[in-house]
């Protein structure tokens, strides 16, 4: 029976070439199988991309840009990621005092921090404090940003999912993965369109998904398990400070029919968050071995 494997990549993938980033992901599964091959044909690997698409409906800024700076951010978007950095600062336990300290580190005025999350200068001080702790503030921060407009902006949105449609084959049973931002889109695609599109889908991973995150839930509006799906495992670090918490009954509830399994894993790259650090884990290759018919 074919099988496919749909790979959805995360932010920050702009300027880069698709056929080597697909390469990259084949290539760390491969190490998680171990001796083991992947049992399809590497051309039944699909790997839409859409990070040129994202930051050219960004009017061509990078989120860096956009972030640290906080140029250019509606009202809309500062409540979103001030209420995300919020969530942030309060699963890290970082005090005030250290957030100040933070904040003083960069040259901003005792002013800015007591206004607190109502101020940009704020939310780059939780970011800063958060790198200290040992997370990636950075991380958060640029993830959330773009995570925001993929939610909030409807163009945005409609154009990543019609990419990421294209690389399923209706009737075929096909394996998704979803990395990060890829998460939130894999999930989107999925329930919007998979029953209807009549995709097959016997297992879907995340991995480093913010999707459980308080304020990205509520845009999700209601979480739903999709139709066209049969297991869903979630792989996280608990370092892994965009994978705030596990996808569980508590924090990403999809009804009482359906369980996604959670598991833990240790992300060794820098942040704790890169693809590499999933993929390569043997509880994760595993299965998608299996759901790719590998025996």
């Amino acid at each position: 029976m074919k099988r496919q494997l749909v790979l959805v990549h995360g932010r920050s993938q702009q300027g880069k070439d698709p056929a080597a980033l697909k390469k990259q992901w084949v290539d760390v599964l491969k190490q998680g199988l171990g001796d083991r091959t992947l049992p399809i044909d590497v051309d039944d690997v699909r790997f839409p991309f859409y990070g040129d698409a994202l930051i050219d409906l960004m009017d061509g800024r990078t989120p860096d840009q956009i972030v640290v700076m906080g140029d250019g951010v509606d009202a809309e978007q500062r409540v979103f990621m001030q209420e995300v950095m919020t969530e942030v600062k309060e699963r890290a336990k970082l005090t005030d005092a250290e957030v100040r300290a933070a904040a003083a580190e960069s040259g901003a005025t005792p002013e800015v921090i007591e206004q607190g999350p109502q101020n940009w200068g704020w939310v780059n001080a939780v970011a800063r404090a958060l790198d200290h702790k040992g997370f990636s503030g950075q991380t958060v921060a640029l993830a959330t940003h773009d995570v925001y407009c993929y939610l909030i902006d409807q163009g945005i949105k409609d154009t990543i999912d019609e990419g990421v449609a294209q690389a399923f084959t209706p009737g075929v049973e096909t394996v998704v993965v979803g990395h990060s931002l890829g998460s939130v889109v894999a999930h989107a695609v999925l329930k919007d369109r998979g029953q209807d599109e009549g995709w097959v889908v016997p297992l879907y991973v995340t991995v480093g998904s913010p999707l459980a995150i308080g304020r990205i839930k509520q845009s999700i509006l209601v979480p739903r398990w999709p139709k066209c799906l049969d297991r869903w495992y979630n792989a996280r670090d608990k370092n892994d400070i965009v994978a705030l918490y596990p996808l569980d009954a508590e924090h990403f509830g999809v009804g009482d029919e359906h369980e996604i399994e959670n598991t833990e894993v240790v992300n060794q790259t820098p942040n704790q968050h890169g693809i590499a650090g999933y993929l390569d884990k043997r509880a994760v290759a595993n299965v998608i071995y299996e759901a790719l018919g590998g025996v």
